[in-house]
């Protein structure tokens, strides 16, 4: 029987893909997590300051997505007593060592992603 490895017709076997990768856009591939990471990467931001930051997310949505993100240990929830009472969302130092591939991110995403015709900016 012939080696099948030595032939030129038979196509490599895929290679796997990464499975840091994979468990990354599970998370910040969900809708309206990567906009809430980016808000947060400048301070910590109350939950009404960060849903007016991000028009079109509902109130359920944010509060999901800061669950997630929580859960995952890249977000902190920290309240304030008040009055009134408020809650003020944080990215960790887990979450705020993401900054510097999500800015590269960005970058190749304003180089070779066109903005949709809807898009204001």
């Amino acid at each position: 029987m012939a080696d099948r490895s030595a032939d030129p017709c038979k196509p490599d076997p895929c290679k796997q893909v990464d499975v840091g990768i994979t468990r990354v856009f599970e998370l910040l591939g969900k809708r309206w997590t990567g906009p809430i990471v980016s808000v947060l990467m400048e301070r910590a931001v109350y939950f009404a300051e960060l849903r007016r930051a991000i028009p079109g997310i509902s109130e359920r949505m944010l509060s999901d997505r800061l669950s997630e993100l929580g859960a995952a240990g890249l977000v902190l929830r920290e309240v304030d007593d008040g009055p009134p009472l408020r809650v003020a969302y944080r990215l960790t130092e887990a979450g705020a060592a993401m900054e510097p591939a999500l800015k590269e991110l960005s970058t190749w995403a304003q180089s070779y992603l066109r903005m949709p015709p809807d898009s204001p900016c």
